[in-house]
């Protein structure tokens, strides 16, 4: 591919050589540099690109996309931008063909609830015959494959190529979620999302290397009312006025606000054996009666959203239904069939605000007894430790607590921790270190009616220690007692 056709949507400057001249790949990667590639000196928090346009000349880079003058043979074709990752958004998509454009393309923004809110959108298209692709913070689903990720927003280039391989496993749609750092690093620049989902807004990622302040926070995340054709909307979050007043596309609303274009009513939680639900009645651009397979009266919302979008896709009621009653997320408040008589649940609250969401989430079904079972990771903040072991002493009838990641500290060092702040509550614990006796022996001590809580490791599949992740899960750990191996 001629480097013009990849800068066709940019603005730059060629400080010199030719943009007649072949790509043969889009690098920004030191490590993947190769000859005839078109490589994108990308300024990072810890690296700047820059100070490889030098080794990229030498190993046969054709051209350098720069923000700052380098000084390479002018055999290189060097083109100058004001923002390299804004062009490797825009660059990445025109490599890849714009898949953008062949794909029903759906975004997820929020602080909380976009993961569940996201499988949501795809169970409920699903249901309707679509094949949804999805990319997101567990992973990016693509027909049978299943890729992990390490950001909930992946690089910009990882985006389109992700967007190819959907469209060429013949999918008709992709939901991602769309996280603020992805909004501030431009991962998302240039696509123009056929829908945008906005969930609810609350501090988060505030510090060195994330937002300055909740102000850039929520700037971040209201970018993406401007990068859509049709918007849906929590109206019932505080910030929702703030979120959506520069909004440059149409904007429905839904919530249980009257004034909402979709309103639930008649909200009633529901349980039964190895089931967790909430029931509610849907009025406005939807009219009907939904029960969810997910707990909690939050949740409503993420289905308000969810629905929203189906909706407007042509999904009828039955269908959402269907879709809806036996929905669940790996690690999302994910209930694990137990054949007995009390609920187990897997979670991937690990700090204080997410723990303790999901134990007021459970004691509103008002079990005989909340238990909850968490560690906290090492290398970590002190303060979480203490956090979290205040709030499950206050929340829970009885807290097991057990290691999460103890990465390079001593386990028993961060129970100790832990123990700090539940020290500072009445909350009845036991602290078992290994997480596989922790999980057996709350499972053999549950009794009929009460709901078991496993926090942190949600969908994760290991436990590190040392610096070696060993591969752990859950889900396997509970049928192993199940089948009396512990």
């Amino acid at each position: 591919m001629k480097c013009s056709q990849l800068l066709e949507h940019l603005e730059y400057t060629c400080l010199q050589g030719s943009t007649d001249v072949k790509v043969t790949a889009v690098v920004n990667d030191s490590r993947k540099i190769e000859e005839g590639c078109l490589f994108l000196c990308i300024k990072g928090a810890a690296f700047d690109g820059h100070k490889f346009a030098a080794e990229a000349a030498e190993k046969g880079a054709a051209v350098l996309v720069v923000e700052d003058e380098v000084e390479v043979p002018d055999s290189v074709t060097v083109i100058k931008v004001d923002n390299t990752r804004y062009a490797m958004a825009l660059i990445s998509a025109a490599w890849f063909g714009y898949p953008a454009e062949e794909l029903t393309t759906i975004a997820v923004t929020g602080t909380k609830g976009k993961t569940t809110t996201t499988y949501m959108v795809k169970s409920l298209l699903e249901e309707a015959g679509h094949k949804v692709g999805v990319i997101g913070t567990i992973e990016v689903v693509i027909g049978q494959e299943h890729i992990p990720v390490n950001n909930t927003t992946p690089e910009s280039y990882d985006i389109h190529s992700y967007f190819r391989k959907m469209a060429e496993e013949d999918c008709d749609v992709v939901v991602m979620e769309a996280s603020s750092q992805g909004f501030k690093l431009d991962r998302t620049a240039g696509i123009m999302f056929d829908y945008g989902l906005f969930t609810n807004l609350s501090p988060d990622h505030i510090g060195p290397n994330e937002h300055k302040d909740f102000a850039e926070y929520l700037s971040c995340k209201a970018k993406l009312f401007n990068q859509c054709r049709y918007g849906y909307a929590n109206i019932d979050d505080e910030h929702f006025a703030e979120i959506t007043k520069n909004a440059t596309c149409p904007i429905e609303t839904f919530g249980l606000n009257e004034n909402a274009d979709l309103v639930a009513y008649d909200v009633e939680l529901t349980r039964d054996r190895d089931f967790l639900g909430v029931d509610f009645g849907l009025k406005g651009t939807c009219e009907g009666k939904i029960s969810c397979g997910v707990p909690g009266t939050f949740n409503v919302h993420n289905a308000l959203g969810a629905i929203s979008i189906a909706g407007h896709m042509g999904v009828t009621v039955e269908q959402m239904n269907k879709a809806l009653r036996h929905f669940s997320v790996k690690g999302r408040v994910q209930i694990v069939p137990t054949g007995y008589d009390y609920t187990l649940i897997i979670d991937y609250a690990h700090n204080a605000v997410a723990l303790e969401s999901i134990l007021n989430t459970l004691r509103a079904y008002d079990p005989p007894r909340l238990i909850s079972l968490f560690g906290c990771g090492g290398n970590r903040s002190k303060l979480r430790r203490y956090e979290m072991g205040e709030v499950s002493g206050k929340l829970a009838d009885f807290t097991i607590i057990t290691s999460d990641n103890p990465r390079f500290e001593e386990p028993q060092a961060i129970i100790d921790d832990i123990l700090i702040g539940m020290k500072k509550t009445d909350g009845e614990y036991i602290s078992i270190i290994d997480r596989h006796e922790a999980i057996s022996y709350a499972m053999h001590h549950a009794q009929p009616g009460d709901i078991v809580v496993l926090a942190g490791k949600g969908h994760e599949t290991y436990q590190e220690i040392e610096g070696k992740k060993y591969h752990m899960s859950e889900e396997e750990i509970v049928q192993d007692v199940l089948d009396g191996k512990y």
